[in-house]
């Protein structure tokens, strides 16, 4: 059973219907035994760090996400979250990953939308994906450069686009609208 992590942050519905498309019908919940017993889970995210954390504290997914055993991927906001700290609203985040969240400079354009590449790419998630695939991005805040990384982007400067600590994956850019290239990371999550 693959499981999306319900909580008040957007793209749920897009993250279902990709998996859809790769025949996987996810249970979508804030369950705290349904998401244990969960073979991987997805935590997406689009919206607002200091909101989505005070619904995962007062719901306790706070306490249970950190110690999930599964591989879990967190996307955009999810990936964020996963953080230390985010500099939106000064943000206590859920510390699997020792690493900041930090707001890009208005030196160009913030967000950071549309479509742009990953390279320095590790790990099986990005199994079969060339070095500069495109994937697509939505957003103003990053992580940068750490040695959890295991995919990059150039926006302003490097920056961390995906991440990996023991069973937990993130992805700062969108792999459910990211077409064949964002399908078939979906796809290598599944198959880990």
């Amino acid at each position: 059973m693959l499981a999306i992590i319900k909580y008040n942050a957007g793209n749920i519905q897009s993250v279902a219907y990709a998996l859809n498309r790769l025949g996987i019908e996810p249970v979508i919940t804030d369950n705290p035994k349904e998401l244990q017993k969960a073979d991987k889970i997805i935590f997406p995210g689009v919206g607002e760090a200091s909101t989505a954390m005070a619904y995962l504290q007062e719901t306790g997914l706070d306490k249970l996400i950190p110690n999930l055993k599964q591989p879990v991927l967190g996307i955009c906001l999810g990936m964020q979250l996963m953080c230390r700290y985010s500099e939106e609203n000064n943000t206590k985040c859920l510390g699997i990953f020792d690493a900041e969240v930090k707001k890009f400079p208005n030196t160009k354009k913030v967000p950071h939308i549309g479509w742009n590449t990953i390279f320095d790419c590790k790990t099986p998630l990005f199994k079969d994906i060339p070095t500069n695939e495109y994937m697509y991005f939505v957003h103003s805040y990053y992580v940068p450069e750490t040695d959890f990384a295991i995919s990059k982007t150039d926006y302003i400067f490097k920056y961390s686009s995906a991440l990996n600590k023991d069973n937990f994956y993130g992805t700062q850019f969108h792999p459910e609208k990211s077409g064949d290239a964002g399908e078939k990371i979906i796809k290598n999550f599944i198959e880990m």
